[in-house]
Order: structure tokens, then sequence, then C-alpha cells
């Protein structure tokens, strides 16, 4: 075996499947690539020396075994571990994946190989990464791999110019789209399924001036594990938010812009109302979870069916609960309101920028006050705040001229905790992210405040220890799980 390494040349396109950082991390180079699999030599001194060209036995000859198993979860291939002395490992990893140490947005491994391979790996990875989306995307003189992680993209990937327009009609082909068709815009979807991984992407092409841009969006993701309890709620807010959701009737809404994390929230709240008594219909664009036990419908605005349409068929359909996936008009809002009269809860979300907003911005479309007085049961604003790292977050003094200008904090911080970057959250300074709530239980003094279209009303919420967004994001602040940085915006609103 260590002959055979030290004197083969290894193809570019087996080393182009593994990254910079995950050889470096893992300790391994692919030695060569198969249809089915991939042939990795990896430091012997991790997984015990064993029989020639095969793991060693014992304690470490498990942790081989389940280093085995990660990879072949992480690249979508079955892997095959060769150890071999660590000296030669050493060579050529700085042979094949030099200036390792360099700033991870640099550490992009080439793609020139097998479309199949690399689309399935690519999703495969980006799935075990949290990412909700894929950006491949094409420039002057290089083409290259985004994902989005934590709300980010981080850049993973290069692509050989020439191999490019191969890859991009791949992707066409599997979204049942036209591949001749490179003037227009287009969207599809793929449905994959690798490894016992099950998901939907939504797949838009835009042609861009130096070639197609596409872009993924992994949906479908089970809702089976999602825990209102770890979304974000402050135990006061819970309860607010619980408390409209016991409601047999009324609406429930949640506020706030594009990847806020409202429709997890509202599947959060659909996992706690989903009982064998009750019937549950959503309609969504897309269908981003699935949950075994409620009625699901994909919106279809080509053939007519339309959020405001579908929510009239719901009628029909003897539902207990509603889910809009968003009320977009005032065709859409007054079914809602029609829906919750009629002894319906309906849960959907608007894009506004404050929980009371939600209400000023129903008036602006139409609704009259007293029919949203008397159905509306609880708005919610929330935004995603991400987390500091962990492993290399930074304490240092704070200088109270860093918040903006008409800013009063609750109270005085001395130090504060600030981003790093390191490969565990890829040189970001950042890894996971938490929902910030804004929870205003309707009660009769808000509800009048509602038919007399107030706009402000923070006395009242005051009285009532609302907390703002502002509020709930200084606390995560003062507690050093995230950043002035990340919260700044909610602090000038």
């Amino acid at each position: 075996m260590t002959d055979r390494v030290s004197s083969t040349n290894i193809d570019p396109r087996t080393i182009g499947l593994i990254t910079a950082r995950q050889a470096w991390h893992y300790r391994i180079v692919p030695a060569y690539s198969l249809n089915s699999g991939i042939e990795l030599f990896i430091d012997q001194g991790l997984v015990g020396r064993g029989e020639e060209g095969k793991l060693g036995r014992g304690e470490e000859g498990k942790m081989g075994q389940a280093v085995a198993d990660e990879l072949e979860i992480l690249i979508g291939k079955s892997v095959a571990l060769h150890p071999i002395p660590t000296a030669e490992l050493e060579g050529l990893l700085e042979k094949y994946y030099p200036n390792h140490q360099q700033d991870a947005r640099q550490q992009n491994a080439y793609y020139s190989g097998d479309a199949d391979y690399f689309l399935t790996a690519l999703i495969t990875e980006a799935v075990n990464l949290k990412s909700s989306d894929i950006h491949i995307e094409a420039y002057e003189e290089k083409c290259r791999v985004r994902i989005r992680i934590d709300g980010m993209l981080v850049q993973r990937y290069f692509i050989e110019k020439a191999r490019y327009p191969s890859l991009i009609n791949k992707i066409k082909i599997i979204a049942n789209l036209d591949i001749a068709e490179k003037r227009l815009p287009q969207d599809g979807r793929i449905y994959f399924e690798h490894a016992g991984l099950k998901l939907d992407i939504r797949v838009s092409v835009l042609p861009t001036l130096h070639g197609e841009k596409v872009v993924l969006r992994l949906l479908n993701n089970d809702a089976a594990n999602i825990d209102i309890q770890s979304l974000g709620f402050s135990g006061f807010d819970l309860n607010n938010y619980l408390e409209g959701v016991k409601k047999p009737n009324g609406i429930l809404l949640i506020s706030g812009p594009t990847g806020s994390g409202k429709t997890t929230t509202l599947y959060a709240t659909l996992k706690l109302l989903n009982k064998e008594t009750r019937n549950i219909l959503t309609i969504e664009d897309p269908i981003e979870y699935t949950l075994e036990g409620i009625n699901q419908v994909q919106l279809k605005e080509a053939i007519g069916l339309s959020f405001a349409a579908a929510l009239r068929n719901f009628l029909r359909q003897d539902p207990d609960i509603i889910m809009l996936g968003e009320i977009r008009d005032v065709e859409t809002a007054n079914m809602a309101i029609r829906a919750a009269l009629t002894g319906h809860l309906v849960l959907s979300t608007i894009h506004t920028n404050s929980a009371w907003g939600t209400i000023s911005r129903l008036i602006d479309m139409g609704i009259p006050p007293f029919l949203l007085a008397g159905t509306l049961n609880t708005t919610v604003a929330q935004r995603l705040v991400r987390l500091l790292c962990a492993d290399c977050k930074v304490c240092l003094p704070f200088a109270e001229s860093s918040y903006p200008k008409q800013y009063r904090p609750l109270r005085r911080v001395a130090m504060q905790w600030i981003p790093k970057g390191c490969d565990r959250c890829f040189n970001t300074g950042y890894r996971g992210r938490k929902a910030v709530y804004e929870v205003i239980p309707i009660d009769e003094e808000l509800a009048q405040g509602i038919r007399n279209s107030a706009y402000d009303v923070s006395g009242l919420l005051k009285e009532r220890s609302i907390r703002t967004l502002a509020e709930n994001a200084f606390e995560l602040f003062e507690s050093g799980m995230t950043s002035l940085e990340e919260i700044y915006p909610l602090l000038v609103t």
C-alpha cells in the first residue's frame, strides 16, 4: 500500500471530491474513486495499524469505522479507509491540499469530474450542514458554489469553466427544464433521494452575463423534530403565545421579513395542535416542512389555486385549524377573517416590521377595524439572530458609545463577546441561530385600540410587561450569546 501511495499521482478529479477543510480535519486523502464508492488514505495513528490496507481492531478500529460512517454521509458515497503512516499522510496533505491554514473562504475544492456524483455530494453536504440554499454561479474567469448557512452565504467549491455548462444542464434535466432555453429564467423542482435522505428541491435558473446562475432551495424538512420550547421564546412570551393557540377560533398572525423563521414557528405550533380529533389544512408556497397528520396543499397560481381560492374551498372541508402560508392581499385577508368568524382557528404570516404594525397593515389593506378587533387573538413579530461560535468567540471591554444614537439600554454592559472565526464556523464567528420574539395577546382593551385604529399603544404594552424585539435581542447580547453587530438592526427600529 505504501509503495503505491508514494509512486502514484492521484487524479485531480478525485482530489476535488474532498475539500481542504475535510482533508485536514479528518486527516484523509482520496486515493481513487469508483462509480459507487471512494478509497481514502487515512492517518493510521487515528485508526490503528491493523493488517495492510485494513482498519485496526479494538477501540481505534471502532473509531475508524465511525469516521468511515460519517464520511459516507458527508461525501454521499461508500467509503473504504486505508491506514498509512502519519508522516506519509502529512506529505500527501501538503502536496494536494496546501495552504490549509488560509481563510476558509479560500479553502475550496475544484470540481472537475462527473456532474452526477458532484451534485449528489453537494446536496448531501448542504443538508448535513443545515443549509437552506445552494448557489451555483458563473463569472468571467471562474465559477463557484456557495451554500447558505445560518442565513449567510459561505463559499465551498470552484468549478472549471469548461465543465460548468454540463453541470447546469444536468440540473435542468433532473428538474424537467428546457436545456436549450438559456435566455429566459426557468423554475422547476427536483425530488432528491439518496442514502435514506429524501427532500424536495426548488430550482431557479437565471440567465446572467457570463452564464446561467442556479439556486437550489432545500425543502421538506421533517417537522417532527421541531420543538416550540427551543425556538427562542422567553417563558413569559411562550405563555402568552400558547394562550392564543389554545383558543378554538380566531386569527394568530406572525410577522417578519423573508427568512426570519415564521414558517418554522407555525409548524412548531401545528405540531402541538396536531391531534386525531382535529382536521388541519394548510396552503403553502412552497411546502417547507412535512408533518404526518395534517393535509398540506401546494399553491399553484398558474391554474387558479391561490391562497384565497384554497381558503374558500377549505371551508367546505370541515376544518378545525387552517394555516395560510402568507396573507398577501385583501381577498386572502377577508377570507381569513371569514374563517375565523365561522369558528375556525387560522394561523398565518404577514410582512410587517412589528407585532402591532400587523394591525396597521391589515387596516391599510382595507380590513374593517371592528372585524379585526373581533377575530385577532395574538400578533407576533420575530427575527432570527445568529449565535456566536462557542469555540472562538472573544470577550472584550464594551463602550456604550457603540450603541445606536437613540437607543437606551436596559442595563449597563461592561464586557461584550465578539466573533473571531474558526474552522468550526467557516470563519464567520457564528454558529447556529435563535429566534427573537415580540408577542402581543389581544385583550379587550387592546381590541378597543384596534377599533379606534390606534397606531401607538406602547403605554398599554408596558402595563402588560410586553417585551419588544429590541429588549429580547438585548438580553441575548447581554448574556454573551450574540454580538452587538448582530442585533444592531433591531435596536435601531
